[in-house]
């Protein structure tokens, strides 16, 4: 009896993970172009689009004492449709983005994920996320191609190869097509970034939205599910994560205020995935409604991963300089995670309601990771 509790004890233990990055999206950079094709391209710098508020990434890091931060912009705002995807970028645009990105890492300290906001789409982002054409679709003579696709990586880790609080997301939120194109392009992305000499922790994401819900199921238009490829992944390194989403509304589509999915039954499959297969893997987006019902589901899900080892980390949608009064998730009142700002109602926003009851307590201060090159380690 006492060798079986001891036995019960220890396996406990080992399943018990260590959450080393913990944070926010900073949402903004992929603001102003919805509406016609074309509209707000490239865009204007504090009129469309913003990337942070500095001062916001300073509430975050010294008062909430979180390490990591998920900063989108778009792939054609950062490749000009005039030139096509690849490793010509507009240098404006770039710089902009670098500025944000160098004031998280160099100036506080933090990790910054780089996020193309483009469900793996290229050309036209004007109806996010159906609009566009899929990367390495070589039916569609409009899409760029996954050669394209690993030029621009190439590119973009060049530029940020001795930076080591980087990590690397391939793209944001795949869905609808071959399940095997995504790993192509997957693979793509982590030769080019290798291929540039970039040894920071690269995240590669699923169909189906990269939902966590769904990584061992049918997903869009009968595409095969992420679990039949993505183990399939070859990273010299062995540097490579899965990114996760996974909101816990009635659809998993993070629009509803009530939250009614479990974190637990839902991941099941995904977790015993990662686990046979030797992966990790971040959950890069998640939230949930100004509500009591969410704030015990949040907190769930985050507890959740903290007692798996295969998680490692994990970031809320979503704050940004450019949200306002408007919702970045959950709900119409919820507001954003962006401090000090209010909801639609006039009432305090996601950060004092949602932040503040579910993920603060969560945050594992003593175990984030505090420098050094981004990686599994």
């Amino acid at each position: 009896m006492v060798l079986s509790c001891l036995a019960s004890f220890l396996f406990a233990a080992a399943a018990w993970g260590k959450i080393i990055y913990a944070g926010v999206n900073e949402s903004g950079g992929e603001f102003g172009v919805f509406g016609s094709p074309g509209q707000g391209l490239p865009g204007t710098f504090g009129v469309d689009f913003a990337f942070i508020d500095q001062s916001t990434v300073d509430v975050f890091v010294d008062q909430e004492q979180i390490n990591f931060f998920r900063v989108t912009f778009l792939m054609e705002r950062m490749c000009p449709l005039a030139t096509g995807l690849g490793a010509t970028f507009n240098e404006t645009y770039f710089s902009e983005f670098e500025d944000a990105i160098n004031y998280i890492t160099e100036t506080k300290g933090a990790y910054a994920l780089l996020d193309p906001h483009n469900y793996m789409r290229y050309n036209d982002p004007s109806q996010q996320p159906n609009s566009g054409s899929i990367i390495g679709d070589t039916s569609d003579p409009n899409a760029a191609t996954t050669a394209q696709f690993q030029a621009f990586w190439g590119e973009l880790a060049t530029r940020f190869v001795d930076n080591p609080m980087v990590v690397f997301g391939i793209n944001n939120e795949p869905h609808d097509m071959a399940t095997d194109l995504i790993l192509q392009n997957n693979q793509a992305a982590i030769d080019g970034i290798r291929g540039a000499g970039a040894p920071q922790l690269i995240l590669a994401p699923g169909n189906g939205f990269t939902g966590g819900h769904a990584w061992t199921q049918t997903t869009g238009n009968g595409d095969a599910p992420s679990s039949d490829f993505m183990n399939m992944l070859v990273d010299p390194l062995n540097n490579t994560a899965i990114d996760i989403h996974e909101y816990l509304d009635e659809d998993f589509s993070g629009s509803h205020a009530e939250c009614t999915q479990p974190a637990a039954s839902n991941l099941a499959a995904l977790t015993t995935w990662l686990q046979q297969n030797n992966l990790k893997a971040m959950i890069t987006e998640f939230g949930g409604g100004n509500n009591e019902n969410c704030f015990q589901f949040v907190s769930d899900l985050l507890e959740y991963m903290a007692s798996n080892d295969v998680y490692i980390g994990w970031a809320a949608w979503a704050a940004g300089p450019f949200w306002g009064t408007n919702t970045a998730c959950c709900g119409a009142d919820t507001g954003s995670l962006e401090p000090g700002q209010n909801n639609d109602l006039g009432q305090p926003d996601a950060f004092s309601t949602v932040w503040a009851n579910a993920i603060r307590p969560n945050i594992p201060v003593a175990d984030l990771k505090r420098s050094g090159v981004s990686s599994l380690s």
